[in-house]
């Protein structure tokens, strides 16, 4: 059994032991006038997908008036965090996008900052993790990929759009232990955003791609990849012909939260509004749009429940990396 399938399961008691409830009724009545989205990544990833997407919902369900999107890249993350904390009494309008890696890098020292430095608002959704190759490589499985890899590990390098020691650098180490493989020996190679790390998948110079399913599905949608392995339980709608890491020997899942953090000294007032927009967002036709096309799972939680488990979710990560040597 993998480390990542413990993680999971760690993950799915932490979401049952807090309690997650359910949305508000959407209403159909405006909460906000409008919301800046800030994006710690480039465009083409995961948590530009995510913000954009929820933005979509909310602005077309009419629960916010419009919304703003701002890239920045730069640090694994950390630029965007720095910059929120620094500026927090001019960004009471904007709502940052983060996820899993918020707690690793934290981890790890890439950034000083943690979650707890930060507003948080609430968690929104998990997104499966998934290996894709380009879609003229020989490649067509996860056995294909180890048959490669047993062959060179040199050459089959496995890049990502994060730092090392980072998500996509995490997935790529524990599918691979889980399949009987040294996980220290995966050659990683980072990018600093989704679209960076696909133009070297397509130019051959990673032989796969770690990377969120919601990202892996539009790529495969457009003809560009091939999905080798997904790291859900179970096959999922959005790509129902992707088999799961669990249905070719390896047994691994894992699910990568991702949700929404604030400026810190929001107004409790402000941060209220937040939060009924996001809660009310879920019974909205708009939203299971989104959600459906990206292949999302709704994960929901606000304020203290979010804070509780985030703490539970870096204890369960910070094991998880001692155990394979990335702290």
């Amino acid at each position: 059994m993998s480390y990542f399938k413990i993680g999971r399961q760690a993950f799915i008691a932490a979401v049952a032991a807090i309690g997650l409830a359910g949305p508000a009724s959407a209403d159909g009545h405006q909460v906000l006038d409008s919301i800046h989205f800030l994006i710690p990544g480039g465009a083409g990833g995961g948590w530009d997908g995510t913000a954009r997407g929820t933005g979509e919902a909310l602005t077309e369900a009419g629960l916010v008036g419009t919304a703003s999107y701002e890239n920045m890249s730069g640090g694994g993350g950390g630029k965007a965090i720095g910059y929120l904390i620094e500026n927090a009494d001019s960004n009471h309008g904007t709502l940052m996008v983060n996820s899993t890696p918020i707690v690793i890098r934290s981890l790890t020292g890439v950034f000083p900052h943690n979650f707890r430095d930060l507003t948080l608002v609430s968690g929104t959704i998990g997104d499966y993790a998934a290996i894709v190759v380009g879609k003229d490589s020989p490649v067509n499985s996860m056995a294909d990929l180890l048959a490669a890899f047993d062959a060179n590990p040199n050459d089959t390098a496995i890049g990502g759009g994060s730092v090392p020691g980072g998500m996509d650098h995490l997935v790529a180490a524990m599918v691979m232990e889980a399949a009987g493989k040294d996980a220290l020996s995966v050659k990683y190679i980072p990018y600093d955003a989704g679209g960076k790390a696909m133009a070297a998948l397509l130019s051959g110079e990673i032989a796969a791609l770690s990377t969120g399913f919601s990202e892996a599905v539009d790529l495969a949608g457009a003809g560009e990849v091939k999905i080798i392995g997904v790291t859900a339980p179970e096959r999922v709608g959005a790509a129902p012909d992707a088999m799961t890491m669990k249905e070719q020997g390896i047994d691994t899942t894992f699910v990568n939260w991702r949700g929404f953090f604030a400026a810190p000294g929001l107004p409790d007032e402000m941060k209220a509004k937040y939060q009924d927009a996001i809660a009310k967002m879920y019974d909205t036709s708009e939203w299971e749009k989104v959600r459906a096309r990206n292949g999302w799972v709704n994960i929901h939680n606000s304020g203290d429940d979010f804070l509780a488990f985030l703490e539970n979710q870096e204890k369960v990560i910070g094991d998880l990396m001692k155990k394979l040597g990335f702290l």
